[in-house]
């Protein structure tokens, strides 16, 4: 307990004189309170502070340190530069979208004016007309190409695919054109030029770069 304030002759107070034992006590809460408050400002400084990739390690969040990163898909190609069973899936996976999809929204009748195959897996210039028609639509269906996105897929790429692989000069024009009358037939195409005839002939050239030929 403090000792007793009494006034002075002069009408004065005494300073308050505490004993060392509560001078010690209130000296320990300060300090307690000094270090809690210094803790509360570094909790707050984390929170308002992005989180680490180490932050989440418990969590099982994919993409963070000590956690395996998924793969990046594979960027598409152009279906004609796949080979065997990598080719056979794209072309699976093609001809569910044209025969589940593209052909019953957007195949016109068959008549020669719009010829068509039942078989056109056989025909390579349309498998990859089609793929490449695929590959936009995936693309100007996704939200990011806004909503205009589909608007820009038919006016730019389906019509102008559709046209090209049903016109009546070219690559079906030899298959169906009449639907009650399926056909199929491949078209020979152009043979190779007489330059590259020739210079398959004389072997390969010893030089990499194209019209040039050893010194």
């Amino acid at each position: 307990m403090p000792e007793s304030i009494s006034p002075s002759d002069d009408g004065e107070m005494e300073p308050v004189r505490l004993p060392d034992t509560d001078l010690e006590s209130i000296d320990a809460s300060v300090r307690k309170l000094l270090a809690q408050s210094a803790e509360q400002a570094k909790q707050l400084d984390s929170l308002s502070t992005v989180p680490g990739p180490r932050e989440f390690e418990g969590f099982g969040m994919p993409g963070f340190a000590g956690l395996p990163v998924p793969p990046a898909p594979p960027e598409p190609r152009p279906i004609l530069e796949l080979d065997g069973e990598e080719y056979e899936d794209e072309l699976d996976s093609l001809s569910d979208w044209v025969d589940d999809f593209l052909m019953p929204v957007y195949g016109t009748e068959v008549t020669t004016a719009t010829p068509w195959c039942h078989k056109w897996q056989e025909h390579d210039g349309v498998v990859a007309w089609l793929h490449a028609l695929c590959l936009s639509y995936q693309q100007h269906k996704d939200p990011e190409a806004g909503l205009s996105g589909l608007f820009v897929w038919h006016r730019d790429f389906l019509t102008h695919a559709m046209a090209a692989v049903r016109a009546p000069g070219g690559p079906l024009s030899a298959c169906m054109t009449d639907p009650d009358r399926p056909a199929h037939r491949l078209l020979p195409g152009p043979k190779p030029s007489t330059r590259s005839a020739s210079s398959r002939s004389e072997g390969p050239q010893s030089s990499g770069e194209p019209g040039r030929t050893a010194a």
